[in-house]
């Protein structure tokens, strides 16, 4: 219960729903309790008695009844799945609200089709829980208490004798709840893990069919697959090995009902109605037992998937040291690193090592290296997708944790090697980062990229609705799409993390072009492989395994001949025909 009880902020507040569901469940449960005891005085006192008249009385009470409980039932149900949807419905917005403000770090080994499991699966299997199991386990006692009670008031003894095979039932169905939830567990995670193998396989679609992997996907997802029937199997053998023991135990009382019963009936101390009634009491008391390994199994899942759920919600948020109490305001883009230092993880090298720089208001610098060599790591550290693992990182003078993160990303633009695009249109595209601007704005900031022509060449032009991802534009115009996004929103400090590594030289020629306007007043760092890209910056930094080993103006370490810099130069400016006689 101890999940349920950490999870009960997202149901309590609706409780009054499901209170009155239960005031519903307890009038339903006083009308079928009223069938059994309508036939016993139809049989004794009226059939029996010769009273016929009685019998049509006794019909329209019947009547009465069943339309009692219909009405209830409906009613019930009704406040039942508005208390589990509702409920559930705040959970969700919570999951997603998480997921929004988690750092980085958890997504360095989050999969995407085990979050989408348990935003759908788990938190669709806890609330048929909160809307139907609870409300089951309820109309259990309910069902047993009142059933009990009239069983007891016809015939203490024979009610004791009925009860007698109960104990060993409980014991059984405390057993099959230990192995049955974790086996629940494991169906969850083999869903997650399913869930996982069909969005990767949708999402490298092309790789998949590039590279003619069509079968060994195939191979693959039905390995996953194959995992997953086999823990329905295991859950499958469980329910075979305790389901007829319950059925047994239920079925015994009732055989026990009925010799005794029957003896009871001979001796004259229980009239025949007693019994018809009581044979029909006893199954409302047998038929739920038996119902119980279903309620349990709604139990367990919804259990399990209640502990997936809170592996989400107890994932640290914040970043340490954010202060979101800040005054928003717009930051002129002095930046400081200051012996400077990342570990990504306890057990890993460190990604930078002592870096210390400065870089005054609306100066460019460039970062230089091999792939690994820490030139992206500065930027997670600026933007503080990642928490440095010592030294101080300035910005205009101040330590950049004295900003909240909103504030901070405000002032920061950030246009990556690959770009993401939402499947919406261009025009909600370019004003993700400041919705409010105007049409006016998304214009101009599509023009001083270089992308108003080829966006006014499509179909609905800014209207125009993107496919996943951007699908059916090039990287050229993807890119040129998130340079004007990055114009739109203004940045202080720009970062531009290798924009242009997979694109042609031709398409480079534009980006760049556009680059040149969105940098102008602004800090910026860029991080690029190709000389091209950085030699017109005021001062480059050569890293190598984290360190800064070389730094200068583009004609300054050109004059270093052995050099890191002038090395990767050479490499990229040699004739092509040269090139291929060292091959």
């Amino acid at each position: 219960m101890e999940t349920f009880k950490r999870l009960k902020r997202f149901y309590w507040p609706y409780k009054s729903y499901f209170i009155w569901s239960l005031v519903a469940l307890l009038g339903v449960t006083g009308m079928t309790v009223m069938y059994p005891i309508i036939l016993q005085y139809t049989i004794d006192h009226a059939v029996l008695a010769g009273n016929y008249d009685l019998i049509p009385y006794l019909v329209v009470g019947l009547v009465v009844v069943m339309a009692i409980k219909g009405v209830t039932v409906y009613i019930h149900q009704y406040l039942g799945d508005l208390f589990g949807i509702t409920a559930v419905h705040r959970l969700r917005n919570s999951l997603y609200e998480k997921l929004q403000y988690l750092p980085f770090r958890y997504y360095d080994n989050a999969k995407t089709g085990d979050l989408m499991s348990r935003l759908t699966g788990d938190v669709e299997t806890f609330r048929f829980f909160l809307s139907f199991g609870c409300a089951q386990l309820v109309n259990f006692v309910l069902l047993v208490g009142f059933s009990m009670g009239v069983m007891f008031y016809y015939s203490v003894p024979l009610t004791l004798v009925t009860m007698a095979m109960l104990p060993f039932l409980a014991i059984v169905v405390w057993k099959f709840d230990k192995r049955v939830h974790p086996g629940f567990r494991g169906i969850r995670k083999s869903l997650a893990k399913l869930n996982t193998k069909v969005q990767e396989n949708v999402s490298g679609v092309h790789t998949v069919k590039a590279l003619s992997q069509e079968n060994e996907e195939i191979h693959r997802f039905d390995h996953t697959n194959d995992d997953y029937k086999q823990k329905h199997l295991d859950i499958s053998k469980i329910w075979g090995n305790y389901f007829p023991l319950m059925e047994f135990i239920g079925n015994l009382s009732a055989v026990f009902l009925l010799a005794f019963g029957g003896y009871l009936v001979i001796q004259g101390s229980l009239q025949p109605g007693e019994l018809v009634a009581f044979f029909s009491l006893v199954w409302y008391i047998i038929g739920p037992i038996m119902n119980l390994g279903f309620i349990i199994n709604m139990f367990s899942q919804s259990k399990a998937s209640g502990e997936r759920l809170l592996e989400i919600l107890d994932e640290e948020e914040r970043l340490d040291g954010a202060n979101e109490s800040s005054t928003m305001k717009r930051l002129v883009g002095e930046v400081s690193f200051n012996q400077v230092s990342l570990h990504y993880g306890e057990k890993e090298g460190a990604a930078l090592k002592d870096l210390t720089f400065h870089v005054a208001e609306g100066k460019t610098i460039g970062l230089v290296g091999a792939t690994g060599s820490g030139k992206s790591s500065i930027a997670q550290l600026i933007t503080r997708f990642y928490e440095k693992s010592a030294g101080e990182i300035l910005i205009d003078e101040e330590p950049i944790e004295s900003y909240s993160l909103a504030q901070l990303r405000q002032n920061i633009g950030v246009v990556m090697q690959e770009t993401f695009l939402f499947s919406s249109t261009i025009r909600d595209n370019l004003a993700y980062g400041r919705p409010e601007a105007t049409m006016e704005d998304i214009i101009a900031a599509a023009k001083r990229a270089d992308a108003h022509e080829f966006i006014s060449e499509l179909p609905d032009g800014y209207d125009t609705v993107l496919g996943e991802r951007g699908l059916g534009l090039s990287g050229g115009q993807k890119q040129r799409i998130a340079i004007a996004r990055a114009i739109i929103m203004n940045p202080s400090i720009l970062i531009l993390d290798d924009a242009t590594s997979a694109v042609d030289m031709q398409t480079e020629v534009k980006i760049q072009r556009a680059f040149r306007e969105l940098m102008k007043g602004r800090t910026t760092f860029i991080i690029a492989h190709r000389i091209s890209s950085v030699k017109h910056a005021d001062e480059i930094l050569v890293l190598d395994r984290g360190e800064i080993t070389e730094r200068g103006t583009h004609q300054q370490l050109l004059q270093q001949e052995n050099g890191l810099y002038k090395r990767i130069y050479d490499i990229q400016n040699q004739d092509q025909e040269y090139v291929l006689q060292q091959a």
